[in-house]
């Protein structure tokens, strides 16, 4: 199986890229700059095939993805910054990032007659209520920016396309780029106190995890949209802050000793607005995959001690 990835140089198209060499998989990494920009771990993707492209030239996403001649898109390639789409000058790159990238990109498995992942986003709701969203609803009401294009790239994949998975995930980390965790171990060494939100309730995903789950899903004819996430419960930001430096503290950052750093409790309201609107609820409900035959990611305490002995804090 010959599989094109977009985006390596991030989080999970990184994981993807390996995931893919330790089955023996062929993986042809891409991404806008001239060459591999992700981490230099050493590890497979590093030094796999590489092919520059921007996603939003259709011309380019064309050729390129048509002379790689794949069997497998997986589309990890997106704008994330959440806050920094709000901006007026930066709405226009976003979309066509997001939703003409994804459809370029769509247009060419479609030719190709190959199978395609798209990586969505728990942002395309609209965050309300406290039930976990299910991965066949289609009661869209993104809340910004970065939420309306995610969901016009589902549209894109699922309105071309039969031969697609449509992967929704959220609170995302991994060892190539920055998240939550980084940047919480960053504060963590300067401050004494730190206060977290601990009304926005979701459940994190270890792209490490993810990727293992997406080699699985493109063995298989068994298409659609799915929600994948760690296991082991929703919590809040909050939650989640006091496991990752309980944990760390456990492995001898004594630094992030609870006797130490205190972290606060406080609401979205009490914290500040942020630019883009955040969902509250950001639960997402995984069933699908166990019932469709495929394994669940473990559980997101086990994810996050296992991310913490893979980096450097």
């Amino acid at each position: 199986m010959k599989v094109f990835v977009t985006g390596v140089a991030g989080q999970l198209g990184h994981d993807v890229m390996n995931e893919l060499a330790e089955r023996g998989y062929e993986g042809i990494g891409s991404d806008i700059a001239p060459e591999y920009s992700g981490v230099q771990d050493g590890t497979p993707v590093t030094a796999m095939p590489y092919v520059q492209m921007d996603i939003t030239d259709a011309q380019a996403a064309e050729e390129k993805i048509t002379a790689a001649a794949p069997d497998v898109v997986v589309h990890c390639a997106a704008w994330t910054a959440v806050d920094l789409a709000e901006d007026e000058d930066k709405v226009e790159k976003v979309r066509a990032i997001n939703a003409d990238g994804t459809k370029n990109i769509a247009a060419v498995c479609k030719k190709l007659n190959c199978k395609m992942v798209y990586i969505s986003t728990d942002y395309v709701f609209d965050g309300q209520g406290t039930e976990a969203w299910k991965p066949d609803c289609k009661d869209y009401k993104p809340l910004n920016v970065y939420g309306k294009t995610k969901l016009e790239g589902e549209l894109a994949v699922a309105e071309n396309l039969t031969k697609y998975f449509i992967v929704r995930i959220a609170w995302v980390f991994g060892k190539n780029g920055k998240n939550f965790i980084k940047t919480m171990l960053n504060i963590g060494k300067t401050h004494d106190e730190i206060r977290v939100v601990n009304d926005q309730i979701g459940t994190p995903t270890y792209t490490f995890d993810l990727a293992r789950l997406l080699v699985d899903m493109i063995e298989t004819e068994k298409y659609g949209y799915y929600h994948a996430t760690n296991e082991g419960g929703y919590i809040s930001w909050y939650d989640f802050t006091v496991e990752i430096f309980r944990q760390a503290a456990e492995l001898g950052h004594q630094e992030y000793a609870k006797e130490r750093l205190r972290v606060v409790p406080v609401t979205t309201a009490e914290y500040g607005i942020s630019k883009a609107a955040r969902p509250f609820n950001s639960r997402l409900d995984r069933g699908k995959i166990a019932e469709n035959g495929f394994e669940p990611l473990p559980s997101w305490q086990d994810a996050l001690g296992r991310y913490l002995r893979e980096i450097e804090f």
